[in-house]
């Protein structure tokens, strides 16, 4: 008889324990999502470029963009490509043409919701460019109104000139379907070094844009198109709702 009530003691206690522990994974399994994050290689266009290549007179380019996600936060980026512009003033005209490469990271800043894969990136590249200067034809500069001003037509080539800068780039991206992407962004670069032709400045530096006498720095924009491949995947639980 006295076996009975505490037979009975110990099977409502052991029932309350899995009650509550029911009611805990009920409350976890409640406040808590699963969030899949795909992690892989992302590569893609800049359309600016052929764009400005239909558009824009005396110009050419193409570049290949491409980055890799190493964290949560941060993504491995390069890109790769080639430009020609023709530079036509009023006292001097020249042709521009060469190969550059960027090479940096990029910071996502942008919390996604679930099921979203966007980004706001801010990152820092270094820039390297390896192009050459064709010189078409230059105005003599004087100021004796006897003599008038000569244009000299004799095209000169320098070749093997180089240039260094680092890179400031804000960008957008938008998946526009699954694992396709859309994105805008902005440039701000500052000359590190470069070399440059005798009695001539490099009026234009491929990756860089436009050079200017009284200023390292230069501005650039892109927009582009790029398609994720997902190499593995990563879960976790996101809480949703709560006190």
């Amino acid at each position: 008889m006295k076996i009975a009530p505490t037979l009975l003691c110990y099977i409502s206690l052991f029932c309350g324990i899995q009650t509550m522990m029911a009611q805990e994974k009920t409350e976890t399994n409640n406040d808590s999502v699963p969030k899949i994050e795909k992690f892989g290689l992302r590569v893609g266009v800049d359309l600016s470029k052929p764009l400005r290549t239909l558009i824009e007179d005396g110009y050419s380019g193409f570049e290949i963009i491409g980055d890799f996600r190493v964290t949560k936060r941060f993504y491995a980026a390069v890109e790769l490509g080639n430009e020609k512009k023709d530079w036509i003033e009023p006292y001097v005209s020249s042709k521009t043409s060469g190969s550059y490469a960027k090479i940096g990271f990029d910071y996502n800043a942008y919390e996604n919701w679930l099921g979203m894969n966007n980004a706001i990136t801010v990152g820092l590249r270094y820039g390297f460019s390896s192009f050459k200067q064709e010189l078409l034809s230059y105005r003599i500069y004087t100021d004796n109104p006897a003599f008038p001003t000569e244009t000299i037509y004799e095209p000169i080539e320098y070749s093997g000139l180089t240039a260094h800068w680092a890179e400031l780039i804000i960008s957008i991206k938008t998946e526009i379907v699954n694992n396709l992407y859309l994105s805008i962004n902005a440039q701000l670069k500052n000359r590190i070094s470069e070399t440059q032709p005798d009695n001539f400045a490099n009026l234009y530096v491929p990756g860089f844009n436009r050079t200017y006498d009284y200023s390292k720095f230069g501005v650039g924009y892109g927009y582009s198109i790029s398609y994720l491949i997902p190499i593995y995947k990563k879960k976790s639980l996101v809480k949703v709702g709560g006190d």
